[in-house]
């Protein structure tokens, strides 16, 4: 069974560098040509369940990359799959956060094996657990049913569920770059999993990502 991790398209917080995590941001223009380009280039693939984070802008992405495919999954929302929580933090300067040693962000960007989330902010520990809940008792079991699943979430879940596989550790979290609808495909073969391809992306990068838009 393969698994495929969608992270979501671009939104103008993306485009602004802020951080994200929950709060509801929708598809920008931009991030919905990304959706159209990935699923116009990337090879057909039936799938046959869709998971999807309950947040409008990776609700929207699955709409827009299933758009065509027959039969069309239906889309799961699964709150399991949904964004790291930032806290008071949502809505920040990543910049910022990164530039300067003394501010709540940097060690989550730089060291986060040494970050301690506050004003409910959720940790990477809590993050990796419930994205492990998501892949052992959600889609794991779907294996003999199912040959492709799809989940559509953003770039620190879908890390996050490399992790819970085994294949990143919290200190790497950050050391591959997850543009916006890069696709993770993982295997999942007699209860073990296997990492077949991490962040691939489908469009030219240069004309649409910025350095700033991953969280």
């Amino acid at each position: 069974m393969k698994l495929y991790l969608l992270r979501h398209g671009e939104t103008a917080w993306n485009k602004k560098g802020l951080f994200q995590g929950q709060t509801d941001i929708p598809l920008n223009d931009s991030g919905r040509e990304l959706a159209v380009l990935t699923r116009q280039n990337m090879p057909e693939v039936k799938f046959d369940r869709v998971y999807c984070s309950p947040l409008c802008r990776a609700v929207e992405t699955a709409e827009i990359f299933l758009e065509g495919r027959f039969p069309l999954a239906e889309i799961k929302k699964d709150p399991r799959i949904i964004e790291i929580c930032f806290g008071s933090q949502e809505g920040a300067s990543i910049i910022e956060a990164k530039e300067n040693p003394e501010h709540p962000m940097y060690n989550m960007l730089w060291h986060p094996e040494l970050y301690h989330p506050t004003d409910n902010a959720e940790s990477f520990e809590q993050v990796v657990a419930r994205a492990n809940d998501f892949l052992r008792n959600e889609v794991m079991p779907l294996e003999g049913t199912c040959e492709n699943v799809l989940v559509v979430a953003h770039g620190a879940l879908n890390r996050a569920i490399v992790c819970a596989a085994g294949y990143k550790e919290i200190k790497d979290f950050w050391t591959v770059k997850y543009l916006n609808c890069c696709l993770t495909t993982l295997e999942i073969k007699n209860g073990e999993i296997s990492l077949l391809k991490e962040a691939e992306i489908f469009y030219d990068s240069s004309k649409f990502y910025s350095v700033w838009s991953e969280k």
